[in-house]
């Protein structure tokens, strides 16, 4: 395989603009429909003229709608990084990421143990790729860091309510050491909710609905980042 593309790196922006992790998604359990019919070649590049940093693509068929041929299409029609949004339970899930072309693969704290999260940050690192590791509390941070994780995202969103809470982002990522790129994940609306985040510390955002609903994806990407 190529080399990959430098997913952490391209979020590591100093003192500039909060970077933005752009997502192609389709639909949501929660929400339903969101942007059935995109192109994903074509959102990646409306996303890469709004200022994204990196791609985030939803590759899971059942509930989200995605497909790997999203996340090939998205990096082909760009130059951004892409992470391969999907639940990773399994090795061979970060090797099919490397092999289907993500520069990035995501690992749920919440959805692993100790031993897998290890295993699979270490695996994916051997392949060349980056891990985002994907935090709620501060537990999960702990553990995030056991295993020297350089991308935490902390997900505002609660996996069993639903509900959103930037407190906890707020709260979580001040405890994110230095030279970690921190990733806000989640129920970021507009650009004030970025210049929070920003202030908090973050590096940069995750969003996905906000930017699919919007009718301007490129566009949203450049207010969330106060580009305009």
């Amino acid at each position: 395989m190529p080399a990959a593309r430098g997913f952490g790196t391209a979020l590591q922006n100093g003192d500039a603009p909060i970077a933005v992790i752009s997502e192609i998604k389709r639909r949501s359990p929660s929400k339903g429909d969101l942007f059935p019919d995109l192109d994903a070649g074509v959102l990646a590049q409306d996303y890469e003229r709004g200022g994204a940093s990196c791609l985030s693509v939803l590759t899971d068929v059942a509930w989200f709608g995605g497909s790997v041929a999203d996340l090939q299409q998205a990096r082909a029609a760009t130059t951004l990084p892409v992470i391969r949004k999907d639940f990773t339970v399994d090795a061979r899930d970060v090797a099919d990421a490397r092999l289907m072309g993500a520069d990035c693969v995501l690992l749920i704290a919440a959805a692993l143990d100790d031993q897998e999260l290890a295993d699979f940050h270490q695996l994916a690192l051997e392949l060349g790729i980056d891990a985002l590791v994907e935090v709620h509390d501060e537990a999960e941070l702990e553990r995030a860091l056991t295993v020297d994780a350089k991308i935490i995202g902390v997900n505002q969103r609660d996996l069993v309510t639903f509900e959103v809470d930037q407190d906890r982002a707020v709260r979580v990522g001040a405890k994110i050491p230095a030279g970690v790129v921190k990733v806000a994940e989640s129920g970021v609306r507009n650009r004030d909710d970025a210049i929070a985040l920003h202030a908090a510390g973050f590096d940069a955002l995750l969003v996905g609905e906000t930017l699919v609903r919007s009718g301007t994806p490129g566009d949203e990407v450049r207010r969330l980042r106060g580009l305009d």
